[in-house]
């Protein structure tokens, strides 16, 4: 999904108070994400992200009842038009500092402390997207290559699912980076709630530790993550599984970017070569 069908959806929407072409692109992935006025809208890439698009309002919802800072949904209900699920939420006030990891710390001991919603919480499937990031990248990228992560999946789910935690498992972002929180007048908040989970606590810390290890976040800041936290995640023995995992959909993911982008292409290659190699020192790059 391009910018330009992102727009003929939002148009066809009709959930903005202007033209759709005048909405600002905040963000364009698994959604594309538009702002205009007091409204943010969320395009989905197809219609098999319509359940996950219904669950994010439904979370939305109980953490605004349970008092969590969380991004707030403007309309109850998703939208599917056109083959595409359509959200809208409430913009939050402009940014009055970028956030750091002391802050997404601070957010997910809030969640982590929260008692389970009404409704089911599916567990953290981080591979789960792999077989349909690998099909958007189609015969763009060496099969070889799509079958080695299909390989890895497989292994690291067998694995992840034998873990003994060190934490008691209950609500997760899952996706927990610096980048999903928004810190505005009143303090930071959670964004992209596409990803809350019931599963491993451990899921949200280790994120940040592959930030570290593969992204090139500063030892000062992951320390500050972990002191903020009250736990380093890289003491436990399961980290290196979760971590395994996580690496694994992050090369599927970028993948589906590649037909078309030589510069995601590029990433791609360079994420497996590494995997391949065993050499966890190459540096990795947000994409």
């Amino acid at each position: 999904m391009d910018e330009a069908r992102a727009r003929d959806v939002l148009a066809a929407a009709g959930v903005l108070p202007g033209a759709a072409r005048e909405a600002r692109l905040l963000a364009l992935g698994e959604n594309a994400v538009f702002a205009a006025g007091d409204l943010v809208v969320k395009v989905g890439r197809d219609a098999e992200l319509l359940d996950r698009a219904r669950r994010e309002l439904d979370v939305a919802v109980w953490l605004a009842e349970a008092g969590v800072p969380a991004v707030r949904a403007a309309e109850p209900k998703a939208l599917l038009v056109d083959g595409h699920p359509v959200t809208v939420w409430h913009r939050l006030p402009e940014a009055v500092r970028p956030a750091e990891p002391r802050d997404l710390a601070e957010l997910l001991r809030v969640v982590h402390a929260t008692p389970l919603p009404p409704f089911e919480l599916p567990p953290r499937d981080l591979l789960s997207g792999v077989e349909r990031w690998l099909r958007l990248a189609g015969d763009t990228i060496d099969p070889a290559d799509a079958a080695y992560l299909r390989e890895r999946r497989d292994g690291f789910a067998a694995r992840a699912a034998a873990l003994t935690p060190h934490l008691p498992p209950g609500p997760i972002h899952g996706d927990a980076l610096p980048r999903n929180v928004h810190v505005g007048p009143d303090g930071p908040v959670l964004v992209d709630l596409e990803t809350v989970s019931s599963d491993l606590r451990e899921h949200d810390l280790v994120v940040m530790a592959l930030s570290h290890d593969r992204y090139g976040l500063p030892d000062e800041a992951y320390d500050s993550f972990t002191r903020a936290y009250g736990w380093d995640v890289r003491a436990w023995e399961g980290c290196s599984v979760l971590r395994g995992a996580r690496e694994t959909a992050s090369c599927a993911w970028v993948a589906q970017h590649a037909p078309g982008n030589p510069k995601a292409l590029a990433e791609f290659e360079r994420r497996v070569k590494s995997l391949r190699d065993g050499d966890e020192s190459v540096r990795w790059y947000p994409f």
